[in-house]
């Protein structure tokens, strides 16, 4: 039996999330239907809620006007806050046009979420009604709710007021407050009611608000972060004013994805996603704080020292630590998926966060992270490459590699983590102990910037670690290159035997401008992700059209990752590839603007009618996809820094695909830079301060 593959999978009962509406604020997020409503007892709803701390502390929350629930138009989220536009039929004029709406809004804050309500009548005449809104909570887990299993039993209601009533679940207290209003209460139901008289033209305003407190700690009780960074000072524009939509509501969902950590609650970093990962994970942190270098440090900062608070101190099988090691997730509770996974609290089960981690040590130092944060991280950064040199020593071919030795963790544990993701060219599932091609890439780019740290921040030799990127290298450079129909390419992994997994994938894609390739040998990646078969008109592919088991909506057999994308159109740039990066930057964009500028974390890799076909679980916001806007940013500007001695580079894509552009909001050292494009890439204006040296190009600017 395939290691990837240790018993047969059940069919899935997760709940997709596509038709619903997120809104998250830290460790608050609130999922419901087009309409506003949450009711988590319908198939369509089982996913929908208000969550705090990845417990459901709100399960219903059913809007009616007299008795009977408008009809949803439309609605948007972004951030903290959904916003539908409801009609509702049975009250106001007769005739074919509606005249009473209904505006609805969710707006999560520290502590809970407002309820505002807004009904605006466009009749002849007075229009008399009662607004109610039934609530009430059932404290699922969210494991619970991700694997599709029952729901915990409603909780019993307190009435504590004319006004006010709630809810207590092991964890919480929750409480609702019907501002003007009116509650009643029954074991299991809290309805509030407003009665209305609305003269014509005339509009009425309800509040309703929820607040949820922890009644018990957990270990992990992080806190929104999103009021210690700020990217206000981030503005984009550009003759395709969609590039601008895109990196600004792609940065407001950022912040609020943004979680202090409860060891310090200095630091913040981002959760991986809504509603699904809401928690700290090494690698997804690592990238989202990578991505958004070039708006400042302080994300970084926070990431890098609260995953070295962390960092793995002895071998322990059950949960993958090892001396070193940068763990793959954080979790409140352990999480458990039912025949699949049974994973601790706290699970190291990464094979490519520890080598990430260095690699956002030294690019965060070269946008301005201060040198005495890179002393104070000195233990951990010579940890991580402790552990680097022994995986790759003892897996006994000089390459790094993962193996689940527990039996019920990650079977695959780069970040094409499913289990069917490693595939030959024939389409079958290649057996571990498995080598990626990324983990390579990503330990050559980590040795090559820790022996820049060592030898100009921490006073030491760094040839030997220069010397250990060249062999690893050559290694691959041996190993890993295979023939196909268009050419030679990088394969994505070796197998247990030492074989080429050579089915074609995106993950060569990452191994561009990390100084692991000659320039041959990039110019062959190029090739190949800009083959058809890989880049389509929405991205590039998880793996190529043209393999057997290709699935356009499969979870890394096929369809689209933001993320992946990004990575990979910034390493065509850097290695000198602008019209296949261009390409990419401008399928990224065009999915932006089909899914109301808030990017999945991935999507089906085939349009219907034009348009992403949505992967149905996909996590939205999610933090790799929404930080994908700074890399974006950063590919089309050719950003390169080096605050250390006072200099940015510019590069800039040649006739970038959204005409003239103009960034303002890049922080180099913490000094304000924009830049101005013009249509065919030249830099037209650079505004800096005082000690930052722009070079253009090899030139001086």
């Amino acid at each position: 039996m395939s290691d990837v593959h240790r018993q047969p999978l059940a069919r899935s009962r997760q709940p997709w999330l596509h038709e619903l509406e997120v809104a998250v604020h830290g460790n608050l997020t609130c999922l419901s239907h087009r309409s506003g409503d949450v009711d988590a007892s319908t198939d369509a709803g089982a996913a929908t809620g208000l969550y705090a701390d990845d417990r459901r502390v709100v399960d219903r929350l059913v809007l009616t006007v007299d008795g009977v629930a408008p009809v949803p138009v439309v609605a948007a989220s972004e951030g903290p806050s959904t916003e539908c536009l409801l009609l509702a039929r049975n009250v106001g004029d007769p005739g074919p046009d509606p005249t009473v709406e209904v505006r609805r809004q969710h707006v999560l804050h520290d502590g809970g979420m407002s309820e505002r309500v807004t009904i605006t009548s466009r009749a002849g005449t007075e229009v008399c009604c009662e607004v109610a809104i039934e609530a009430s909570g059932d404290g699922t887990e969210l494991h619970t709710v991700k694997s599709g299993l029952a729901a915990a039993p409603r909780l019993q209601v307190t009435p504590q007021g004319a006004d006010r009533a709630g809810w207590a679940d092991t964890r919480h207290t929750t409480t609702l407050v019907a501002s003007g209003g009116s509650v009643t209460a029954t074991d299991t139901t809290v309805t509030a009611r407003w009665p209305l008289v609305i003269p014509p033209g005339g509009s009425s305003t309800l509040v309703l608000d929820v607040t949820t407190q922890r009644v018990a700690p957990t270990p992990f009780d992080a806190g929104p972060g999103a009021a210690q960074v700020t990217w206000d000072a981030v503005h984009v524009t550009s003759q395709d004013t969609r590039l601008g939509s895109t990196v600004h509501r792609s940065l407001v969902d950022l912040r609020h994805l943004l979680l202090t950590d409860p060891l310090d609650r200095s630091d913040v970093f981002a959760a991986a996603g809504s509603p699904w990962y809401l928690t700290l994970f090494g690698r997804d942190s690592i990238w989202a704080a990578r991505m958004s270098l070039p708006f400042g440090t302080e994300l970084a900062r926070g990431t890098l020292r609260a995953l070295a608070r962390r960092q793995g101190t002895r071998t322990e099988v059950g949960s993958a630590q090892e001396p070193g090691k940068i763990l793959h997730e954080v979790r409140r509770t352990a999480f458990v998926d039912p025949g699949h996974l049974a994973l601790p609290p706290v699970y190291y089960g990464t094979v490519d966060a520890t080598p990430l981690w260095v690699c956002l040590l030294h690019d965060a130092w070269r946008w301005g992270l201060a040198p005495a944060d890179v002393h104070d991280l000195r233990p951990s950064l010579e940890g991580a490459l402790g552990w680097m040199a022994a995986a790759s020593e003892r897996a006994g071919d000089g390459l790094l590699r993962y193996h689940d030795a527990s039996g019920t963790g990650l079977a695959n544990q780069g970040w094409k983590d499913s289990g069917d993701a490693m595939r030959t060219a024939s389409g079958s599932i290649a057996r571990g102990p498995i080598a990626l091609v990324e983990t390579q890439a990503y330990a050559v780019e980590a040795a090559l910037g820790a022996a820049d740290l060592l030898e100009t921040v921490l006073g030491e030799d760094g040839s030997g670690w220069r010397t250990w990127a060249t062999d690893l290298a050559q290694r691959v450079r041996e190993r890993f290159w295979v023939d196909g129909p268009a050419g030679p390419f990088l394969a994505m992994a070796l197998d247990g035997a030492g074989r080429p997994v050579d089915g074609v994938g995106s993950n060569m894609g990452h191994a561009l401008g990390t100084g692991m390739l000659r320039p041959d040998e990039s110019a062959r990646v190029a090739a190949a992700l800009g083959a058809p078969d890989l880049l389509g008109p929405l991205g590039i592919r998880t793996m190529s059209a043209a393999n057997p088991a290709y699935n356009p909506l499969g979870y890394h057999t096929g369809s689209v990752w933001t993320h992946d994308t990004a990575i990979c159109a910034h390493g065509l740039a850097r290695s000198g590839h602008p019209r296949e990066a261009s390409r990419a930057v401008a399928a990224l964009i065009d999915v932006a603007a089909a899914s109301g500028y808030r990017w999945p974390e991935l999507f089906g890799a085939e349009p219907v009618g034009g348009r992403p076909a949505p992967y149905p679980a996909s996590c939205r916001p999610q933090a790799w996809a929404a930080a994908s806007a700074g890399l974006l940013v950063s590919t089309i500007l050719g950003l390169r820094a080096d605050a250390p001695n006072g200099v940015l580079v510019l590069d800039p894509l040649p006739d970038p695909p959204f005409g003239a552009v103009r960034v303002e909001g890049i922080r180099v050292g913490g000094l304000p830079v924009a830049v101005e494009l013009s249509a065919s890439g030249q830099v037209l204006a650079v505004d800096t301060p005082a000690g930052i040296e722009v070079v253009v190009a090899g030139s001086r600017a």
